[in-house]
């Protein structure tokens, strides 16, 4: 496969999920991405990690390289370490992140991430929950994530997922830029 990779297999997963089931209407929380991300308006997220606003200047929002925590993602502290650790141990650098609820026979619309954000950057699903499995496609490959399962792939393929089973699918979802882009991407040490 060109535009997938499994990383990781047989991860815990249910530390995540209680975390996520702890915290009262965690998914009512942050509407953003579904009001204003038309392919997206199906799905329900919580920000961990976002752009950093006061970086924008007469940018798109899509090339944007300047991240930062959530204020929302202290009460996710099992979801910062995994972010933060998984950084290490791919000598990168975190990007945005969310997790993401693809509700039973909702979809993600068919589209490409597109800006020098996402040209730079490595994109992973972690699969949190999905009893059927995942299905996700970029260009013309298909693949079926398994819970415990990471998964990087390439999103600046034309890309689309569906949940087609009767459970709500949850992913961690996030960026990596590797550190041999730094200075690249930042013009110094960020």
């Amino acid at each position: 496969m060109k535009y997938f990779e499994c990383m990781k297999s047989g991860l815990d997963t249910q530390p995540f999920l209680d975390e996520i089931e702890s915290i009262d209407d965690a998914w009512a929380a942050s509407t953003g991405r579904q009001d204003k991300i038309k392919v997206q308006r199906e799905a329900l997220a919580i920000p961990l990690r976002g752009l950093r606003k006061s970086a924008i200047g007469n940018r798109e929002r899509r090339d944007v390289h300047e991240s930062r925590w959530t204020s929302s993602s202290a009460l996710y502290p099992l979801a910062r370490d995994f972010l933060t650790g998984f950084a290490e141990e791919r000598n990168s650098i975190p990007g945005r992140a969310k997790i993401v609820c693809l509700p039973a026979g909702k979809r993600v619309y068919p589209h490409i991430d597109r800006g020098e954000y996402y040209k730079v950057r490595n994109r992973y699903h972690f699969v949190l929950r999905s009893a059927q499995g995942s299905w996700l496609k970029a260009a013309d490959e298909e693949v079926r994530m398994k819970e415990g399962e990471l998964w990087w792939f390439d999103n600046n393929q034309m890309h689309e997922a569906l949940n087609d089973g009767d459970q709500d699918r949850i992913h961690m979802i996030f960026d990596m830029l590797p550190a041999e882009l730094e200075s690249e991407v930042f013009g110094k040490a960020a």
